[in-house]
């Protein structure tokens, strides 16, 4: 349930109301402020704006149908393929028909996309995609680049205002209406109100909740449970993206081994210098990401390791091609021209979501969804490489769009301090830790790559020991988006994309659809495990 206004009101004051505001300050947030400009708009961030965003990590590109080779008509059919026969067609169709259009705005903010010597955008391969079709910068810079040019726009741009350091824990609401956002600053007690006539929540995924992750710190579930507490739907939670080459360097976050190394010719390779890919797939290192992600799993598992040898393909051109791989592997040690990369997969992209119509609304009204914390519909049970990217723009648009069309009359923003949350006691902060790391244990290790149901349970039962001890909102949000992906995990008994159980190995037709939930049955279905154990 939403936390109402009145519930603050001696340390509200204020008459007027905020027309947008924006929680998040990843590439959805960035530029759906852009294009609301020059409505007034506040985007709260948990971090110093574009450094806990995991749209800033992402190394491969954008997907977009825009060389004469490729068409709208193969990207729609290659997403699709991906998705594993539960994506939303007609959300599919619309994103890549637009995604030329929002590449376009994106180089009108400045984004440097790699060009050739005659102007024309350059693009690579990734796998499960028939066509070159992503547009990169500087091989494995795409994510930085495009933050870069983002953050200077909106720094330029008068009507939209940044407040950074603060953390969304619960949104302001009036029944099923969204009238805000209450948000507390990071590391401290201070909490304040942001009323407003529309709430766009652009916070990221779920990828710190595990314990191998590509993502950022800040990427830990507090928007899918703040919208699930006050009531939204949520579909296709069970569907997490596994990256099958991070680097296994023992750092957290994990770094990430582009899935480009393999659209140059990498090979995927075990202790025994075997090409584990082969017979397995047609496209080998190039079959689509959940497919080689169990390879991997399983090679490792089985004590044989697996590797990603670039030595051949790329060589001496690895620094100035893909210099942030390179950076990482430097850090540890390794030199890719020489040695063999190991690797291992890691929590990289949540599929599911806050459910969204195709202009970004959610089930409950005044707020809207984009980016990661959003389930469009567009990737089905298994996300086709570079389109994260692309959902985020042409539905960060959408979203503008809409609201624009419903409040045509800008008005002026502000904000209220509240400081009414007691400070916590010091060994509270060290238990709440200590339940964080619970939790990202039994997700890495109950449900990873390869679940069933003894591990789900146990995963459940793991979460709600850790959620009695904790107090601060913002960690409990955790344990309830942790809950909200083991449970929906355990009501799928079959085996699709990101999803794999395997006591369900095999794909069941007539589940061949998308799955919803509230926050009600997951507490339904978490009690019933608690009651059998």
């Amino acid at each position: 349930m939403a936390v109402s206004v009145e519930d603050f009101a001696p340390a509200y004051t204020g008459k007027d109301v905020d027309d947008v505001v924006i929680l998040g300050g990843g590439l959805a947030g960035l530029f759906c402020a852009l294009k609301l400009s020059p409505r007034p708009v506040t985007i709260i961030t948990n971090a110093p704006i574009g450094q806990g965003a995991s749209s800033a990590w992402a190394q491969g590109g954008i997907a977009a149908a825009i060389s004469e080779q490729d068409s709208v008509e193969k990207h729609r059919d290659d997403t699709l393929a991906a998705g594993c026969g539960i994506c939303e067609e007609k959300i599919v169709d619309q994103m890549t028909r637009e995604g030329s259009d929002r590449v376009h705005d994106l180089l009108s903010y400045g984004v440097p996309f790699d060009q050739d010597l005659e102007g024309r955008l350059k693009f690579s391969r990734e796998a499960a995609h028939s066509q070159s079709r992503v547009v990169r910068v500087r091989g494995d810079m795409a994510g930085k680049a495009i933050m870069d040019a983002l953050i200077a726009a909106v720094r330029n741009t008068p009507s939209i205002r940044v407040l950074e350091g603060y953390i969304g824990e619960s949104f302001l609401g009036e029944g099923r209406y969204v009238t805000g956002v209450l948000a507390r600053r990071r590391g401290g007690i201070e909490r304040m109100a942001f009323p407003a006539k529309a709430v766009v929540l652009a916070s990221g995924g779920i990828g710190h909740l595990y314990g191998m992750t590509t993502n950022p710190h800040e990427a830990n579930g507090h928007g899918l449970a703040m919208a699930a507490r006050a009531g939204a739907v949520i579909a296709d939670a069970e569907f997490v993206q596994f990256h099958p080459t991070a680097l296994d360097v023992g750092k957290d976050p994990t770094p990430l081994a582009t899935e480009a190394l393999r659209g140059e010719g990498a090979i995927l390779v075990n202790k025994a210098g075997e090409r584990f890919m082969d017979g397995l797939h047609p496209d080998r290192e190039l079959a689509p990401r959940d497919i080689v992600a169990r390879a991997i799993h399983q090679e490792i598992a089985a004590g044989r390791g697996a590797y990603l040898d670039c030595r051949e393909a790329i060589g001496d051109r690895f620094k100035e091609e893909f210099p942030t791989v390179f950076a990482a592997a430097g850090a540890a040690g390794i030199d890719p021209t020489k040695d063999l990369l190991p690797v291992a997969p890691a929590e990289h992209y949540h599929m599911g979501g806050v459910l969204t119509d195709a202009n970004g609304r959610t089930s409950l009204d005044g707020l809207w969804a984009a980016g990661e914390v959003a389930s469009t519909g567009a990737h089905g049970a298994n996300r086709l490489a570079s389109n994260s990217l692309l959902e985020a723009v042409v539905f960060a648009a959408r979203i503008a769009e809409d609201i624009q069309g419903l409040m045509p009359t800008p008005r002026s923003a502000y904000w209220n301090a509240m400081d009414d949350e007691p400070g916590l006691p010091s060994q509270r902060n060290v238990e709440e830790r200590d339940a964080i790391t619970v939790l990202r244990n039994t997700l890495a290790r109950n449900v990873g790559v390869v679940r069933d149901a003894d591990s789900l349970k146990i995963a459940l039962a793991d979460i709600v020991k850790s959620e009695r001890i904790c107090v601060r909102q913002s960690i409990k949000n955790m344990m309830v988006a942790g809950k909200i992906i083991a449970a929906s995990a355990l009501k799928r008994q079959e085996s699709r994309g990101g999803h794999f159980r395997s006591d369900f190995p095999k794909a069941n037709p007539d589940m061949a659809k998308r799955s919803y939930t509230t926050l009600k049955e997951v507490e339904a279905i978490t009690a019933e495990v608690l009651e059998t154990a």
